[in-house]
């Protein structure tokens, strides 16, 4: 029996699905039953019928996936998988923003912890903030963890004020537009795709910015032949996957993030086979930090 069929046969054993992020890697994305951006994949996590999630991704993802769904069990294939932007804003720095502007809301990038969520308004996901952050009848946004997709948000919403933290995703951070540069001439009639956690200067050498599930949206309608894309390269699978005939060119410095390439098949059997690195969040903290997701799913309907 090979490790796919062990996978599958012990999945219906423990009435198990498996979800995956577009980073992981294609073998990986390949066995899971849904596969998406954090968007897509937290809101199938609240309509599934499964008792168990197997989450192939980083740890906010099954923290969320677990706060939405209390009753279910959610089991992670590497708990050392990590977001370190996730980390990149505290709570003392949220209150001292309260206490200095009056009509504020806090606007929580879901990619951060359970801990953060907690103390924010709303949660947003890149392919849905604009909309979200527009629907907000406060004035100040204080948009915490994500530097890039703060400004990237403000200047889409210029009617309200934005008040900038300082977390960044490693991965997109390292984008360098001068590898751009030297991608653009190497294949000069490709179409530049960017994720909005890239900083400033590469998306305004963008012709396309958006989620990465709009990227692939986008590579997919474009009537392009080429793309140069600028997010995580694990999303190259769906992209070739769709679109056969297109070419995709990453950065020289390819966007690896070391966390979502922990995630391999082996683990994923393990921890259906024992259980192991099931997700834990204490009632006060899953209640707390359930408002500000259930508000995202609300206002983004």
């Amino acid at each position: 029996m090979t490790i796919t069929e062990e996978i599958q046969k012990l999945k219906e054993e423990k009435d198990a699905v498996i979800l995956a992020h577009y980073y992981v890697e294609p073998e990986v994305q390949v066995i899971a039953d849904y596969v998406g951006d954090s968007f897509y994949l937290s809101k199938v996590a609240v309509g599934l019928s499964e008792q168990t999630i197997v989450f192939c991704g980083v740890s906010f993802m099954g923290e969320s996936a677990k706060v939405l769904n209390p009753e279910k069990t959610v089991l992670m294939p590497d708990a050392e998988a990590d977001c370190p932007m996730a980390h990149m804003a505290d709570a003392d720095t949220i209150q001292a923003m309260r206490e200095k502007y009056e009509d504020l809301a806090v606007v929580c990038y879901i990619n951060s912890t359970a801990e953060l969520k907690r103390h924010s308004d709303v949660c947003v996901t890149s392919a849905n903030a604009v909309q979200i952050v527009k629907a907000l009848p406060n004035q100040y946004i204080f948009f915490i963890p994500d530097r890039n997709l703060a400004h990237y948000v403000a200047g889409l919403v210029p009617e309200k004020t934005f008040v900038y933290n300082e977390g960044y995703c490693p991965t997109h951070e390292r984008m360098q537009t001068e590898e751009i540069r030297r991608a653009k001439e190497m294949h000069p009639q490709a179409e530049v795709l960017s994720h909005p956690e890239c900083p400033q200067a590469v998306l305004a050498m963008s012709d396309y910015i958006g989620s990465t599930t709009g990227i692939i949206n986008y590579a997919k309608k474009s009537d392009a032949k080429e793309f140069i894309i600028c997010t995580e390269i694990g999303v190259r699978y769906q992209l070739q996957q769709d679109n056969p005939q297109k070419k995709f060119y990453f950065t020289e410095t390819e966007p690896v993030c070391p966390d979502m390439k922990r995630i391999t098949l082996e683990k994923i059997l393990h921890v259906l086979k024992t259980g192991d690195n099931e997700v834990q969040v204490d009632t006060g903290l899953r209640e707390e930090s359930r408002k500000p997701l259930e508000r995202m799913l609300e206002l983004a309907k």
